[in-house]
Parts: C-alpha cells; structure tokens; sequence
C-alpha cells in the first residue's frame, strides 16, 4: 500500500522473433482484418487476426488499439486476437453519452458476441483496466485470464488517495473552453502525458507522437476522450457496487506497473478486487509500457496467458 501511494505521487508518475514488422503505433502484420461492429448503441473499430483461444487487448487515453500492434504480432500464433478502440476514441463512432465504464463493459461484451466469441483472456492498460473490470466483474465466466498494466481502478482500494495526487488534474479537466484550448494543439497536450508519465520520454518517437494527436484532432475525439474522465464518479460507484454484489474475481489475474510508475502498486490495488493476483514489474518503464519497453511487457503477457 504505501508503495502504491508513492508510487502514485511520483513527479514522472523477447524471447519470440515477430512474424511481420510491427510497430507501437499501429502496423498490425498481415493476417489482421479491420472490422466495424455495432454493440451496445455504438460502432467499434476492431482488428481481428490469428487462430486459437481468444485473447481482448484494450487500450487507453493517449493511445488507441494500435499500442498493442507489437503484441499482437506474438500472440495472433496461437490466439485469436480482438483489439477494439473504445467507444468515442481511435475510428470507433462517438456516439453522444455512455461513457461510464460499465457501459463500455458492454461494449466489449458486444463485440465478443458479434466474433462469437463465449469466452477470452483480457490484457489491459490505463482506462482499458477500468473497462476491462467492468467487464471481467458484470461477466466472469467469459474471462478466463487478466493481464492489468499500470492504471488503478475508480473506486477499488486506495482510490481516494491516489485521487490526491497533483498530477492528475487531468481528471477534472475538461469543459468547452478546455476544449477550445485544446483544439488545434492536441500534440502539445499528448505530449504532456508522454514526457512526465514516462521514464524516458525518448522511447515515444516523433512518429508515434505524431500518429496519436492526428487520431486525437479528428472530430469530437478530444471531446470523448474527456468523457472517458468524466466518468470516473460514476465508475467509481459502480465498481464499489459491482464488487459489493459479485465479490472478488475469481479468475487469474496479472498486475503489471512499469517500474518508473505503479510498480508494485498495481497488485496491491487489484488485491482489492480479486483473489487470485500475481504482481509483475515491467522495467525501465513509467506509464507506456508498450512504447518504452516493449520486449518486457510481451514476455510477462506471453508467459502469463501460455500458463
């Protein structure tokens, strides 16, 4: 717990060859397809690839789907692998409300039913985790594995504390004029989010920087995206009613935090919500796991999932 908590507070809060090149900011290799689903009042953009076992990827603010290019690569040589952007993010629609993420929950409930898809293994990240529990926590028999990486969850353990931290204004900040501030300069404001939550604010290239804010300037991207933190009153009030209802989750769960950020951190808070939890340090790495070190987090995914 204390870990956790200073963890929260800090001020910068491969063993497999890949079968095509992939990068972190969306090449997924030959073999994926681009589908479009509608679920729950929405359409999802979801990359669909590989044979095997299903395995659900989500993402979170200030990247889409395309973060997991490089995993999905791994994983589509013995699974099935569904990557959607969220509602409201990346070339999904952006419908007009439902961002709570018990909502969203049945987004991805949606798009499993539409692939056919009874049951899967989830690997999430930031609010990717919060969607992902909602999930995990409203269906739990069709989540058989969670891999959770580097973002607590509204309303589950020290939520209140880490709420304290200066560095998530970010959590209140949106509005009109915070989006007119923001129009226009959406690459300063991801950039924000990519030098301070990283060890190393190098290992997110020009190029992935680039790619994000163009998916962030298209319209009323930036808008949903503050949606997505607008919720978490909400989220947080579900989760502590979800978890009241259904208890603990009862499936294995991996807690990931980058070294440079959650760290340990994440099992204590997903400790909280189930029982079943095996803690994993991603190092060399704050918040973006996938862009700085790549190599680690595939290794702890893969050997996870193949266990």
């Amino acid at each position: 717990m204390t870990r956790l908590l200073a963890m929260a507070l800090l001020p910068l809060l491969l063993l497999l060859t890949p079968v095509a090149p992939a990068s972190a900011y969306g090449e997924f290799p030959q073999g994926f397809i681009d589908k479009e689903i509608t679920t729950n009042g929405t359409t999802l953009h979801v990359r669909v690839g590989g044979h095997g076992p299903a395995v659900v990827l989500l993402h979170g603010f200030g990247d889409t789907g395309d973060m997991w290019a490089p995993l999905a690569a791994e994983l589509m040589r013995d699974h099935m692998v569904i990557v959607p952007d969220l509602r409201g993010m990346g070339l999904s629609a952006h419908p007009d409300g439902g961002y709570i993420k018990k909502n969203q929950g049945l987004d991805i409930a949606g798009v499993m039913d539409a692939l056919q898809i009874e049951r899967a293994d989830l690997v999430t990240h930031d609010i990717g985790n919060m969607v992902g529990y909602a999930l995990a926590a409203r269906f739990p028999a069709r989540i058989t594995k969670w891999v959770v990486i580097d973002a607590p969850l509204p309303g589950i353990g020290p939520w209140d504390e880490i709420l304290k931290s200066p560095m998530l204004w970010h959590f209140n900040f949106r509005g009109p004029d915070m989006e007119r501030l923001v129009q226009g300069r959406e690459r300063i404001y991801l950039d924000r989010f990519y030098n301070e939550l990283s060890f190393d604010r190098t290992k997110i290239t020009e190029e992935t920087r680039d790619h994000y804010a163009a998916l962030y300037a298209r319209p009323r991207a930036m808008h949903d995206a503050f949606e997505q933190f607008a919720a978490f009153n909400q989220d947080a009030l579900d989760n502590k009613a979800m978890l009241a209802a259904g208890g603990k989750l009862k499936m294995p769960v991996l807690a990931l935090g980058g070294d440079h950020s959650f760290g340990t951190g994440m099992a204590d808070v997903l400790r909280f919500a189930a029982d079943d939890v095996t803690g994993g340090v991603i190092p060399d790495s704050g918040h973006w796991i996938m862009d700085e070190n790549p190599a680690a987090t595939i290794r702890f995914v893969m050997e996870f999932l193949g266990k």
